[in-house]
């Protein structure tokens, strides 16, 4: 081996099932599609894949533009329940929960048409998506409550905030402005 050359760790199991530790509270839930003979069907939800037990009483979705970055957001009442089926969008999350017990970590997470997945992203868990694919992404969210007109619960940072420790990958044209 060279010198400064580091081994991977493990990053799947034998099953495929991705490898890693979550930030307290996320959820992830990769989804197949059923291939059938007149095309597709892929689920966006089901109450088991949520943790929250709570109803969905909203829902919206996202088009993310080829490069778009759209970070830092946090909420302090609603918990987004997102879903990725097409594009490649790369999730980004920081717990900026003090006392809980993965304070500060940093998840990063890949999905898309390859590997549909639905997140449980809760309260107080900065968030940002980046597309990195070659198409636009669509991303649904189902939040625990619905958009508040008067009063949004939506905290924004700009996504080169020194107060969240990442570093997005702005290279090869990708925009790096705040959604």
């Amino acid at each position: 081996m060279l010198s400064g050359a580091k081994k991977d760790d493990p990053q799947i199991t034998r099953t495929w099932d991705k490898v890693m530790r979550l930030i307290d509270g996320v959820a992830v839930t990769e989804v197949r599609h059923v291939p059938r003979d007149h095309g597709v069907i892929t689920e966006t939800y089901r109450p088991e894949w949520d943790p929250t037990g709570l109803p969905v009483v909203h829902c919206y979705q996202s088009r993310l533009f080829v490069g778009a970055l759209g970070a830092w957001s946090c909420h302090q009442r609603s918990i987004d329940r997102i879903f990725v089926n097409e594009g490649h969008v790369k999730v980004v999350l920081y717990d900026g929960r003090e006392g809980s017990p993965t304070y500060r970590a940093i998840n990063e997470i890949n999905v898309g048409d390859a590997r549909p997945t639905f997140l449980v992203l809760p309260t107080g868990i900065w968030h940002g998506l980046q597309n990195v694919g070659p198409c636009d992404a669509l991303v649904l969210n189902f939040p625990t409550e619905a958009y508040r007109y008067d009063d949004p619960d939506h905290w924004r940072l700009p996504w080169d905030t020194d107060q969240i420790p990442y570093q997005w990958q702005t290279g090869n044209g990708v925009r790096t402005r705040a959604r």
